[in-house]
């Protein structure tokens, strides 16, 4: 007997409906459109000169410490994200008003509000974007483009709604969510996808078994300069001071990875040899971003010339002088 299922109301063989089914859901043997698209996208080389003027550009408005404030450093995380919320969520509110009759004017407000709270986000995308990887920043540009023409739209939007021509400025206004809908799916990609954003050494405590280790003869590490070595499986910074202090973080930036083993020690810190994030050699703080979280720092000890150490579990703020026995 041959199997048969029912599908809206028809009667189709299961070769039909495994085939009716494979239309509406995305692909299980491979990538997706979308994911070919977008991995498309991170290789594409052309934008890179593009993207290097702009780079440039925003490396080079003079914000002091504004910068820091931009990118999340006082927050713990980056802001963007953060300052996104109120222009999406008053275009989207505006959007549901637009359905209702007698809801002009309110429309039109939230459409004014959303797009002022548009300004302080953009300058948050654009100063992380400015330091990112080739491939995150490549992506990070279509989705300013998208962003930017929501941006456009939505002015033009406004402004028909003020002329009083109220159907071509709801058009204009739903054609806006769409572009922002889309730079939203594209920063998904950039923020989950690509880790742009994230912590870079979120891992280490998980990957450093709890108690001492040992990384080696204190007399084979330099006076003031940064060397690599590992505890467990995970690679360290190690810097040994003229008083005979050592200090130990994470070898891997929190930013984007990068090996602070090849940065340059100065004034008690160490800077990140690819962004120029600085951390305190002490516990680990970063004084200075594009980094927004601090980096995980051991407590070292110095047992029969050789040095051991153990993941510090206190924050920055309460951690003290690292133990050390002679």
């Amino acid at each position: 007997m041959t199997e048969t299922a029912h599908l809206d109301g028809g009667v189709l063989a299961n070769g039909s409906v495994r085939e009716a089914v494979r239309r509406v859901l995305p692909s299980t043997q491979g990538p997706g459109r979308v994911l070919r698209a977008m991995d498309r996208l991170e290789r594409a080389t052309a934008l890179d000169g593009l993207a290097d003027g702009l780079r440039s550009a925003v490396q080079a408005v003079p914000l002091g410490r504004a910068r820091d404030v931009l990118h999340g450093r006082w927050l713990g995380h980056p802001v963007h994200p953060v300052l996104v919320q109120a222009p999406i969520g008053t275009w989207l509110s505006a959007a549901v008003l637009d359905l209702m009759p007698g809801q002009r004017r309110a429309a039109g407000t939230l459409i004014g509000v959303g797009i002022a709270a548009a300004l302080p986000a953009a300058a948050a995308g654009w100063a992380d974007w400015a330091e990112l990887q080739s491939r995150q920043r490549r992506v990070g540009l279509v989705h300013a483009a998208a962003n930017i023409a929501g941006l456009g739209l939505y002015a033009a939007s406004l402004t028909a709604r003020v002329r009083g021509r109220a159907f071509r400025g709801k058009a204009l206004g739903f054609a806006g969510l769409t572009a922002i809908g889309l730079g939203g799916a594209i920063g998904g990609h950039l923020a989950f996808r690509q880790a742009s954003g994230a912590n870079h050494a979120e891992a280490v405590p998980d990957l450093v078994e709890p108690g001492w280790h040992e990384i080696g003869d204190v007399a084979a590490l330099p006076v003031g300069q940064a060397v690599r070595r590992h505890v467990d499986d995970v690679a360290v910074l190690v810097v040994r001071e003229g008083d005979g202090k050592v200090h130990v973080l994470a070898d891997s930036c929190t930013h984007m990875g990068g090996p602070l083993s090849q940065g340059t020690i100065d004034d008690g810190c160490v800077t990140c040899p690819w962004h120029g994030s600085t951390f305190r050699l002490q516990d680990g703080w970063n004084v200075r971003g594009p980094a927004t979280a601090p980096q995980p720092a051991f407590d070292t000890r110095v047992i029969s010339g050789r040095v051991e150490a153990r993941l510090r579990e206190k924050g920055p703020d309460a951690a003290g002088p690292s133990p050390e026995t002679a």
